[in-house]
């Protein structure tokens, strides 16, 4: 191998004892004796590693004739060079020393190459990385990766960085760990690496917010130091993050009873505390992911009472839905007594915003928040609290937009539902939380949502598990409330009845068409609202095709549904064995059709819906009395309510989100109830609803996987396909 001029060539020669020829084809006669045969073998073995003869590649005749021009002496007899339509020299030539240099030494060649040839390749060790965690503005790191090589540091971060944009990563991961991988370098040389460590490094920077400008959060840059991959020496600030994310059990120090705490915590709300604790000494922000009814306000008034007992006197602000805020109230009032609580509500709002500052706790709505966010920023608040946090799940909302705004020393979020449809709703969560954590939304859409949603890739599951595990505890009744009575869930499949058959099979043709057509106009996306549409009118049949108020023959035919007289026998068994029941739909008019019936059969029942005007006196009532029924739009009942006194819970129609479902169960099973909790679904066999249940069972799979639920909102081309198909 030499350099002529600047070409780099290899010169391949056959030696019959004192003659040498070069390696090329030829038909002549030779005064010599030759192995033609093994010669040509030869010649396909070096065309087999990616190398062409110059005087007989056309491409290269051309520029050879162009260089003869400028050099009358140029010889390029038996000079092979790299096969332009495979690689170009940097790459192949650094490739060719490491290995096609070493596959043809196993098959008896002689390899000279010359002194100046360059494109060296070094064989990476394991204490040459040298890597260092430097403090950046805002409490951050930034990462610097080099090696020293003949005597200069060469910065690595800029050469890494470049294959994540790259086919590297996949090439990677079809090598096994102790298999060397090439990093091409500026001088034309390389390194070697194993692809196990090579694949561990560009995780890593993948993950950071912005790997060409690497910036690494505290958790980050501690993550980084459990790794071999790249050794190093622990900046003082993160000794004692890492010595306390290395105790599995996220605390070391016993729970203190805080004064003024007029409660006793069970064990694993002592546990969430001593977590949130964990978080404020550590600058960070997390979710508390508990189950509905285990007692996530109690765990966070507890730390807010032990924020004052460590001087931190600034007020709490809570932002929660407007049914829940006065919940918050009662329980301050209960367990917390000693905390300054005031309400910002009703127009006279406003006169409160200057009592902020001498407040203890701080209770708003999400509602309120976006219309008051100008007034609220001006605060510096010790604590924000964000109550059923879903409701930032949208990153361009509004609403989201506002909380970002919002000016804290510590955030959390509680949410027994931090993944309702889909990855995306986690990073919006985080958002607000530690911004630029995660990242810009593309970037945590590339690297982690569409590689775990569509390609369920489990090493990307898993690393972003490990990566957001200290900053979500997440506890279920199963794990901790122990004493609970069991829960049955039994799934009810309803035939339709002949009439209600016709009308569905009318519309679903109908609306398969109209949405096909809306798609293949204007694209998925712009068709949502025909999507929604579509599905909507045939939930509707299910449940009951006057809530479809057409006029077509089929639905003058279709006057009853298969599906209220299923349940009516149901209640009438329900009722007779003394059981006091939930019911839940999202439609409000099914609910009056179900509470006309009610009348006709003169059963007592009360009705909560988005226009109920006093919450508080009806789940009284029904706590109280021995009412058998308490009808409840999913909307308005799903969330801030304690409706113990129920034994079974009816869910009339299935939701996209079994989230939203499991969460109108608890309004029953929670901490409290000592029966019991039989849940009954009913769903129409073979339709829309009984293909929402299979996808509701998806999405739970999903936020179980993450978090130990679901994943999309409106229905993907493939989900719309399996939603519109024929009765079955």
């Amino acid at each position: 191998m030499k350099q002529r001029d600047t070409w780099l060539v290899a010169r391949p020669t056959v030696h019959y004892g004192l003659h040498t020829f070069p390696l090329i084809k030829t038909t002549g006669e030779s005064r010599v004796a030759r192995d033609k045969p093994a010669e040509f073998r030869a010649i396909e073995q070096l065309t087999k590693l990616g190398l062409t003869n110059l005087s007989t590649n056309p491409t290269y005749r051309f520029l050879l004739s162009l260089a003869k021009k400028q050099s009358s002496e140029l010889s390029v007899e038996g000079c092979w060079f790299p096969d332009p339509h495979l690689s170009t020299p940097s790459v192949y030539w650094p490739w060719f020393r490491a290995k096609a240099a070493r596959m043809l030494a196993e098959a008896e060649w002689k390899i000279k190459i010359d002194e100046n040839f360059g494109h060296d390749v070094h064989e990476l060790c394991d204490d040459e990385i040298e890597a260092s965690l430097i403090p950046a503005p805002g409490g951050w790191f930034t990462l610097s990766v080099g090696i020293d090589l003949d005597g200069e540091r060469l910065d690595l971060l800029p050469i890494l960085t470049s294959l994540l944009d790259s086919d590297t990563i996949a090439q990677l991961q079809e090598l096994e760990d102790d298999e060397p991988h090439l990093i091409y370098l500026p001088n034309g040389g390389a390194l070697q690496v194993p692809a196990g460590r090579l694949r561990t490094i560009l995780h890593h920077l993948a993950a950071l917010t912005d790997p060409k400008a690497p910036s690494l959060h505290p958790l980050d840059a501690t993550a980084l130091l459990e790794d071999e991959a790249l050794p190093i020496d622990p900046p003082a600030k993160l000794k004692g993050l890492r010595s306390r994310l290395l105790n599995k059990q996220k605390k070391t120090e016993k729970f203190i009873q805080p004064d003024g705490l007029h409660a006793e915590l069970r064990d694993y709300q002592k546990t969430g505390t001593e977590w949130m604790n964990f978080l404020s000494k550590h600058e960070l922000n997390g979710i508390l992911a508990d189950d509905m009814g285990l007692g996530k306000t109690l765990q966070t008034l507890t730390h807010i009472l032990q924020l004052k007992a460590k001087g931190k006197d600034g007020p709490v602000l809570v932002v929660a839905p407007t049914s829940v805020v006065p919940n918050w109230l009662a329980e301050a009032k209960k367990f917390t007594p000693s905390l300054r609580a005031i309400i910002l509500h009703g127009p006279q709002r406003k006169k409160l915003f200057t009592h902020i500052p001498h407040a203890d706790l701080v209770l708003t709505s999400f509602a309120l928040l976006q219309r008051d966010v100008a007034d609220l920023k001006k605060h510096d608040f010790q604590l924000i609290v964000l109550d059923e946090a879903q409701h930032i799940k949208n990153p361009s909302a509004k609403v989201s937009q506002a909380a970002c705004e919002l000016k804290s020393h510590q955030r959390l979020c509680l949410s027994g539902t931090p993944v309702e449809n889909n990855l995306g709703e986690l990073w919006s969560l985080f958002r607000f939380l530690m911004p630029g954590f995660l990242g810009p939304l593309e970037r945590f859409r590339r690297n982690y949502q569409t590689p775990i949603e569509k390609d369920n890739d489990e090493e990307r599951r898993e690393f972003l598990r490990a990566r957001l595990g200290p900053l979500i505890l997440r506890r279920t009744k199963d794990q901790v409330a122990t004493e609970l009575p069991p829960k049955t869930i039994l799934v009810h499949p309803v035939d339709l009845s002949s009439a209600q058959r016709d009308l569905y099979e009318t519309v679903r043709a109908t609306m398969d068409k109209e949405v096909r057509d809306a798609i293949a106009a204007r694209g998925l996306e712009q068709s949502q609202f025909a999507i929604l549409d579509a599905l909507l009118k045939l939930r509707q049949i299910c449940c009951h095709p006057a809530l479809l108020k057409l006029q077509t023959e089929e639905a003058k035919k279709a006057k009853r549904s298969a599906k209220l007289d299923y349940l009516f026998e149901l209640l009438d068994t329900l009722f007779a064995e003394g059981r006091r029941v939930l019911l839940f739909s999202q439609f409000t008019s099914m609910l009056e059709l179900i509470e006309r019936e009610l009348n006709v059969r003169r059963h007592s029942y009360l009705k909560l819906t988005g226009e109920s005007k006093d919450r508080g006196n009806l789940v009284k009532r029904f706590q109280n009395e021995n009412i058998p029924i308490f009808l409840i739009s999913l909307k308005a009942g799903g969330t801030g309510l304690n409706l113990t006194a129920a034994d079974t819970v009816i869910h009339f129609d299935p939701w996209w989100n079994p989230a939203a479902e499991a969460q109108a169960t608890d309004r029953a099973y929670r901490i409290g109830q000592d029966k019991p909790v039989f849940v009954h679904k009913l769903i129409c066999s073979g339709t829309v609803e009984d293909r929402i249940h299979q996808l509701q069972q998806k999405k739970t799979l999903l936020a179980d996987s993450l978090l130990s639920g679901a994943v999309k909102g409106t229905p993907d081309a493939d989900s719309l396909r399996e939603l519109l198909k024929p009765l079955t």
